[in-house]
């Protein structure tokens, strides 16, 4: 890979990873932080402060593994690194 390219790819990978990083800390703390006004909200009977923390964020991040998933996946291909 030229070095140009090398670049290019970390770039874009680092940008994914901190997007990823950011979504993660949103989802695991500052959700959480909220947890008594969100409680005014019901879905499904349930208030969503407790579904959040029961089950939101559990959700939130296997979504949020297999979109990282396949993003890095479209970077690798883009820049010739992906496996068979």
């Amino acid at each position: 890979m030229a070095a140009l390219d090398r670049v290019s790819y970390w770039n874009k990978t680092r940008s994914l990873m901190f997007l990823m990083l950011g979504l993660w800390v949103f989802f695991g703390y500052i959700i959480h932080m909220f947890v008594v006004q969100l409680n005014s909200i019901v879905i499904f009977g349930f208030p969503l402060g407790f579904y959040m923390a029961a089950q939101g964020s559990l959700i939130a991040f296997v979504i949020m593994l297999f979109w990282f998933a396949r993003k890095q996946n479209g970077i690798d291909e883009e820049h010739g690194v992906a496996e068979d």
